[in-house]
């Protein structure tokens, strides 16, 4: 008599930061699981859910409404021990102890970071889902929340240019993205924004020469008549933010300029229906991987198409905001020109 294999239990968790969708991900995860006749245990609060055996298992009946949350119903969180061998030994012996065969990680490349550690000690298959607000993994063209993001960002920037334009101001908007200029450069553009600066197009070596321009295009836009002049800078980028480019406009240039920094706001809210969707197509892949015993893979969509990236190469960060974008707001759209 043949014996029947044993289900496969299915870890998951979300880490680092909060991204739009990682609630559409866990239900489609949760779901397909359920469908495979798969156990999944969602371990809360990150890796620190390993380290400390924190856990509960996913069912439909938990994932039921959840689809158009943001944030995460398993809580995120940065986990330091998980950079210490200690810390991953935890994390390991808790997978062992529990009979995990596959782990699945919502996150950005430090939450990959972790599952390579884990891959040196584990033999269990660990399969990532790009879950970040800053597009900046490679191997897929789009990350879970990143959509989101930029819809939060126009809609709070649209506010900032009527403001802008009632008092014929200068206004600095900074915008998340670590070192990464895919939200800055995208959100600059559907904004219309006078200037972008952003990794792709500053040299924070040459900021008084940039000061200088800006400072030449704003009075130029005064004798055109504009009323307001919006500058979307992406954050880690100026030395000092926002308010340090502030401080040098109206120093040099006696430019009165009103700054906003954006912050988490661009990682909260409703997911877009592209984040949702996005979202559930990974989830559903990730369980799909697993059950053809892939491991080790970055799960993503390029050209609508499903892929598998080795997850040492989607931390690479090669992939560059369009170059097409650049060169309309470089070329097309250039400076005093407008």
């Amino acid at each position: 008599m043949a014996t029947r294999e044993k289900p496969l239990k299915i870890g998951l968790l979300t880490s680092g930061g909060d991204a739009p969708g990682m609630n559409a991900a866990i239900r489609a995860i949760t779901l397909a699981a359920a469908h495979h006749k798969l156990t999944c245990y969602g371990f809360h609060h990150g890796y620190n859910g390993l380290i400390n055996q924190d856990y509960g298992i996913l069912a439909p009946d938990n994932v039921t409404n959840i689809i158009h949350q943001g944030g995460t119903i398993l809580k995120s969180a940065r986990c330091p021990e998980m950079m210490t061998q200690t810390g991953i030994k935890q994390a390991v012996s808790c997978l062992i102890k529990e009979n995990i065969d596959a782990l699945i990680v919502i996150g950005g490349d430090g939450s990959f970071n972790g599952m390579l550690a884990i891959q040196d000690h584990w033999q269990g298959k660990l399969i990532g889902l790009p879950g970040t607000i800053d597009n900046d993994l490679d191997g897929t063209d789009f990350t879970i929340g990143f959509s989101t993001a930029i819809n939060t960002a126009i809609n709070a920037i649209d506010k900032i240019r009527d403001t802008a334009d009632a008092f014929d101001r200068v206004f600095v908007v900074e915008l998340m993205g670590r070192h990464s200029g895919h939200i800055a450069f995208n959100v600059g553009v559907a904004c219309a924004a006078e200037q972008i600066i952003s990794f792709e197009n500053f040299d924070p070596l040459a900021q008084e020469a940039k000061l200088a321009e800006i400072i030449a295009d704003i009075e130029q836009q005064k004798l055109n008549k504009a009323h307001s002049y919006l500058i979307v800078l992406a954050e880690n980028l100026w030395p000092g933010g926002a308010h340090s480019l502030g401080e040098a406009l109206k120093q040099q240039g006696n430019i009165d300029v009103g700054i906003c920094v954006l912050g988490h706001i661009q990682r909260g809210g409703s997911p877009v229906a592209k984040d949702r969707i996005l979202a559930t197509k990974l989830g559903v892949a990730a369980i799909e991987a697993i059950i053809t015993k892939k491991s080790g893979i970055m799960i993503g969509e390029c050209e609508s198409k499903i892929t598998h990236t080795p997850l040492t190469k989607t931390i690479q960060h090669q992939k560059m905001v369009n170059d097409d974008l650049v060169s309309i707001h470089e070329d097309i759209f250039k400076i005093g020109n407008h």
